[in-house]
């Protein structure tokens, strides 16, 4: 009986095992995925709560190159890609997708740049934002500040033409642009070292001129301000110019008299010149005389307007002294004015 019992728990044994190791594993389950939901949450959350990409819209007259995808950039840096593009009219409606933490003006451009015949085409905004109001999301560019590069297509039509101009049937009909062609080139044989040294000098001159374009505004403007002025003025300019037009017929007719006038003032002169050439040291003697002279009267400059302020008196007590009568000058003295004083 006792073995029996034995054998019975030595076979149930095996089944408690199985059943906690199953409970186990399915606990690990959860938890593992559980950790796996924790880390999907946490990757998307700052996608969930980022603020969604702004769209932009730009009308172009043609859209060669430009296909969805193809990027959208600012200076050569992309700022996003476009995300559509279906005609509208006359005119291709480009859709764009921008991040949203770029700003673009209000008043932005769009153009489609061709970095080479090879390389795939892209949409430049312009100019860089430096301030300002911004286009807002939605916002479209008009077909007015949009612009696309001339394609070679348009470029070999335009060629033809002009060569087609310029051909046997157009403008060389009668051998007009062989001849300008000619004379060109006997013209320009052996100049080549001229024109090359004036495409330099010109270039030197356009170099100062953009170094000099503050004061050359600055001339600009001052003489825009002396226009306006003599506009201002117009009546007072126009009685000026009459003046001088009169000036100028009274001058032109009194020309003989004064042309006899300046002979004459020529020929004092040669006579002055001649007279100090001749009497140098006379003139020199005299004028160092008058030196002495004016010398002695500014040393006696206070003695001579005493004298000139006491002269009127003195010659008014002279004439009333003079006794016409008797032809003499009457006079009273005090004759203790002579007297010792006590």
């Amino acid at each position: 009986m006792a073995h029996r019992e034995a054998a019975l728990s030595r076979e149930s044994a095996p089944l408690v095992d199985l059943g906690a190791r199953a409970r186990w594993r399915t606990r690990l389950r959860a938890l593992t995925l559980g950790v796996v939901l924790a880390l999907v949450v946490s990757a998307a959350w700052p996608i969930a709560t980022a603020p969604g990409e702004r769209t932009l819209t730009a009308y172009f007259s043609a859209a060669v190159g430009i296909y969805p995808n193809s990027d959208v950039r600012v200076l050569g840096v992309p700022i996003g890609s476009v995300s559509k593009v279906e005609p509208n009219g006359t005119d291709v409606k480009v859709t764009m997708t921008l991040r949203p933490d770029v700003q673009v003006p209000a008043d932005a451009g769009a153009v489609v740049i061709t970095p080479s015949l090879v390389a795939d085409r892209y949409v430049q905004l312009t100019p860089v934002y430096h301030g300002g109001p911004e286009l807002g999301d939605g916002a479209s560019i008009p077909r007015e500040r949009t612009a696309t590069p001339v394609e070679v297509d348009d470029l070999l039509h335009s060629l033809n033409q002009l060569m087609a101009a310029l051909g046997p049937q157009g403008a060389n009909k009668d051998g007009a642009v062989s001849e300008v062609l000619t004379r060109s080139a006997d013209y320009l044989n052996g100049t080549g070292q001229t024109i090359g040294q004036a495409i330099k000098n010109l270039g030197e001159f356009a170099r100062t001129a953009s170094d000099s374009k503050d004061d050359l505004f600055t001339s600009v403007d001052n003489i825009s301000k002396f226009t306006a002025m003599l506009a201002a003025n117009d009546g007072e300019v126009k009685r000026a110019i009459a003046q001088i037009a009169s000036l100028s017929e009274v001058l032109a007719a009194q020309r003989d008299q004064f042309s006899g006038a300046l002979t004459e003032l020529t020929q004092a002169l040669t006579v002055v010149q001649g007279f100090i050439k001749d009497n140098r040291g006379k003139v020199q003697s005299d004028v160092d005389k008058l030196a002495d002279v004016t010398k002695v009267l500014v040393n006696q400059k206070d003695s001579l307007a005493e004298a000139l302020d006491a002269a009127p008196n003195a010659l008014t007590n002279l004439l009333g002294a003079y006794d016409r009568a008797n032809g003499t000058i009457d006079g009273r003295g005090n004759l203790l004015e002579f007297a010792e004083p006590k």
